[in-house]
């Protein structure tokens, strides 16, 4: 079975750490590009990180988690981690991965469909003193 599972999330206090995992099953994600969103209820999808496929590996992040959080991909494990430091009470989302390619774009980035798009159901993070 093709899928996408999110791990890692929780509760976090300001200032705080947390390291996302994105692992697939079913097929080799060495070669596609990810890309991590965030959804908050009644607010936009927000892309915030992504990477290209193996070898380039070319990462992009939003201006809003710009140094604070990295983005990074283990080939062995079939899994793409996203690192978030310093953490504020507006990261607070659903944290979901999917096949998707990004672009930077004024700050923001511009996810694009490339010809598979698996997500998976998130993780939630809550950052919250």
């Amino acid at each position: 079975q093709v899928q996408l599972v999110e791990s890692g999330g929780g509760l976090v206090q300001p200032g705080g750490s947390l390291k996302l995992s994105c692992t697939a099953s079913g097929f080799t994600l060495d070669y596609y590009a990810i890309t991590w969103f965030r959804q908050v209820p009644g607010k936009e999808r927000e892309a915030v990180s992504c990477i290209s496929g193996t070898p380039d590996d070319t990462t992009h992040y939003a201006d809003s988690v710009k140094g604070r959080f990295t983005i990074s991909r283990d080939t062995s494990k079939n899994t793409v981690y996203l690192q978030m430091n310093s953490l504020k009470p507006e990261d607070t989302a659903l944290y979901r991965c999917a096949t998707r390619e990004c672009s930077s774009s004024g700050g923001r980035l511009l996810d694009r469909y490339y010809g598979i798009d698996y997500w998976g159901k998130g993780t939630p993070v809550t950052v919250s003193s």
